[in-house]
């Protein structure tokens, strides 16, 4: 068996451009990832709009992240790729420092989409953002 880290480092060596550069700028990394559930964290730091606040796109950006990777994941069980094709978020709340951890929960993983709920939270717990991201499977080009 291996241990999560592990698992992850192999799964980004066969990216060809590892995590991406936007998701390297935006200091996204990895903590678990499955088809059913992915989770990383993001500074604030470095990601905030002029008001010092998180940027609400920043939150989208890394919810998209999540999303995708996990429905990729599941559609490689199929000789499949993932494309998105909706995203929405709610902002709920600001965060002005520290790390913010997001989790995508799948909420249907079938043959041609998938869908997750993706709960951006706060050092405190406290949810940030809700986010729901819609994936199609498609064959690869």
């Amino acid at each position: 068996m291996t241990d999560a880290k592990t698992t992850i480092d192999e799964f980004l060596a066969v990216l060809p451009d590892g995590m991406g550069a936007l998701n390297e700028k935006l200091g996204i990394e990895l903590v678990e990832i499955s088809p059913e559930r992915v989770v990383a964290t993001m500074p604030v730091e470095g990601n905030t709009q002029p008001f010092r606040l998180l940027h609400g796109g920043a939150s989208v950006a890394l919810a998209e992240t999540l999303g995708s990777i996990g429905s990729g994941l599941h559609a490689g069980q199929f000789g499949k790729v993932s494309v998105g094709v909706d995203i929405n978020a709610t902002h709920h709340r600001s965060a002005t420092s520290g790390v913010v951890t997001g989790t995508a929960t799948a909420i249907h993983l079938g043959r041609t989409s998938a869908a997750y709920d993706i709960v951006i939270t706060d050092e405190r717990g406290k949810r940030v953002c809700t986010s729901r991201i819609t994936c199609a499977l498609v064959d690869p080009r």
